[in-house]
């Protein structure tokens, strides 16, 4: 959430985030991401590829860490 705060994503919960994502790549509905699964599912997904990279960019983080 801190990360997607600070990167400007706040347009869905943490909780909706991650249930967006078990059921784009959850492929065998066990409730549970292996890492492969996760692996193949934003490998296949292009829009959450971007989705992932943008919500988990650092850069903004380690910017306000050395501005204190």
């Amino acid at each position: 959430q801190a990360i997607q705060a600070i990167n400007g994503h706040t347009d869905m919960s943490a909780e909706e985030f991650t249930n967006m994502i078990f059921q784009k790549i959850d492929v065998n509905n066990d409730g549970e991401l292996t890492l492969e699964e996760f692996i193949n599912g934003v490998e296949g997904d292009a829009g959450l590829m971007e989705l992932i990279t943008k919500s988990f960019d650092l850069s903004n983080v380690l910017k306000v860490i050395q501005n204190g």
